[in-house]
């Protein structure tokens, strides 16, 4: 590992990528405690000591802390989240929007920036409705929340969250561009990482109290050992198809011959199914609190984190994800086209369509697998919390999330230095078998 270190630090484009990353998300972190005007934060903290495992306590995950202290970046990424969601579904849905995306380059960027736009449009809608459900706010005392209720808090917190969700989505997008990894996912394993050290102290308050036991304690540990452990080595596996490509004889050289490996993850899609599905999740709280009605009212308190409506569909919208985004990320066709032009072919299988057939199969199979075992992880720390009390502060999403970035962003920083004839980060045999690099380049 210190060799590693070392050989990154040698190589100046994969150094100032590194530290690229390490300020912009510095920025984000600085941001956080940037206070927004018109709340009452003693008050405010009063009221989210209250929220642990509630869907506020979700958001609040997600934005890093930022809607416990209130601070200019409440919305974070989720925004751009969202809005990348919508756009990507529009690509498989409207064949305007396809064929744009089939121009290149030109129409990935005009796709892009419409991704911007949409982002602010949801900003301002979230951030409305936040205002409006603050006003509402009151303590266990029955303190308001907010300062000076009424349209100049609404506006100013309007136009001050959404300036600070275009600010991080702009963040988000210099990190994948001059920096080492996907940014918006980045941003988000830095708000969940950012909640350890209180996670720790809540623990070791409970410790003292004697709420929680030495055993208890080890237990925890080890529970969310195994938890990494499982994460490492779904993400880490492969389906290898076997690829032969056949002799070619151009003058007096002969091509080809040779045998290779087609490697498909076990979990195709990385952590984008989780991320998605949460934000989705936020979208019922987010109606419930900005229509004062029975009906949405109900809607919201039926998907609160812990009740059994929440749980079956965030596992079906995570299954539904790593298929959907599967299917934009992987078209089996293309791979059969590609091996076919190149005098390539799986042996014991035809090229063309039986190829693409064939690939499709395994591919859903592998979707099926990977997606299950996505919900399981998602899911079952919330089941342990909600039903048993375990005192599991990070949850399974935050904790696939914060594993599997890293596994990813490992893996491009493996990238650059075998590019230059270095050994990984993790040594040259688990270089050869590292995962697949930029799983989330598309957000």
């Amino acid at each position: 590992m210190i060799e590693a270190i070392a050989n990154i630090l040698r190589i100046p484009d994969l150094r100032n990528r590194i530290f690229f990353t390490l300020g912009m998300l510095a920025i984000y972190r600085l941001g956080i405690f940037v206070p927004a005007p018109g709340v009452d934060r003693v008050a405010l903290g009063d009221f989210f000591a209250n929220t642990q495992g509630s869907l506020l306590g979700l958001y609040d995950m997600f934005s890093g802390g930022a809607l416990k202290q209130f601070s200019v970046f409440v919305l974070g990424i989720m925004p751009y989240i969202s809005a990348s969601i919508i756009m990507q579904l529009a690509q498989v849905v409207v064949p305007q929007v396809e064929r744009i995306k089939s121009e290149g380059q030109a129409g990935r960027n005009k796709i892009n920036q419409w991704t911007r736009y949409l982002t602010i449009g949801i900003a301002i809608v979230q951030s409305f409705a936040i205002a409006a459900s603050l006003e509402q706010m009151k303590t266990l005392g029955g303190q308001d929340i907010v300062i000076n209720a009424g349209w100049g808090f609404r506006a100013m917190t309007v136009i001050t969250m959404t300036a600070g969700s275009c600010f991080v989505m702009w963040l988000g997008e210099q990190i994948t561009d001059r920096g080492v990894g996907n940014g918006a996912s980045l941003i988000i394993t830095a708000g969940i990482i950012a909640r350890l050290p209180t996670g720790i102290m809540r623990l070791a308050k409970k410790l003292q109290l004697g709420e929680l036991n030495l055993l208890q304690l080890v237990l925890l540990g080890g529970f969310m050992l195994m938890v990494v452990m499982a994460i490492v080595f779904v993400e880490r596996g492969q389906r290898r198809i076997p690829i032969q490509y056949a002799k070619r004889v151009v003058g007096r050289s002969i091509y080809g011959g040779q045998s290779t490996h087609l490697p498909l993850k076990v979990n195709v899609t990385g952590v984008i199914p989780p991320i998605f599905a949460s934000s989705v999740m936020m979208f019922p709280a987010t109606i419930g609190n900005f229509y004062s009605h029975p009906i949405f009212e109900a809607i919201a308190a039926a998907f609160l984190p812990g009740k059994w409506t929440y749980n079956l569909t965030y596992v079906a919208l995570i299954i539904f994800f790593a298929y959907f985004y599967t299917a934009v990320t992987f078209n089996p066709v293309d791979v059969a086209d590609n091996l076919r032009k190149h005098g390539g072919y799986i042996p014991g299988v035809r090229p063309g369509k039986q190829t693409a057939d064939y690939l499709d199969r395994i591919l859903t199979r592998l979707t099926a697998g990977g997606s299950l075992y996505l919900a399981a992880v998602c899911i079952l720390p919330t089941i342990l919390i909600t039903a048993y009390g375990v005192p599991f502060y990070f949850g399974g999403t935050g904790l696939l999330i914060v594993v599997g970035v890293s596994l990813d962003t490992v893996a491009q920083i493996e990238g650059h230095l075998l590019t230059r004839h270095y050994d990984g980060l993790m040594g040259s045999k688990s270089s050869r078998s590292r995962g697949r690099r930029g799983s989330n380049a598309s957000l």
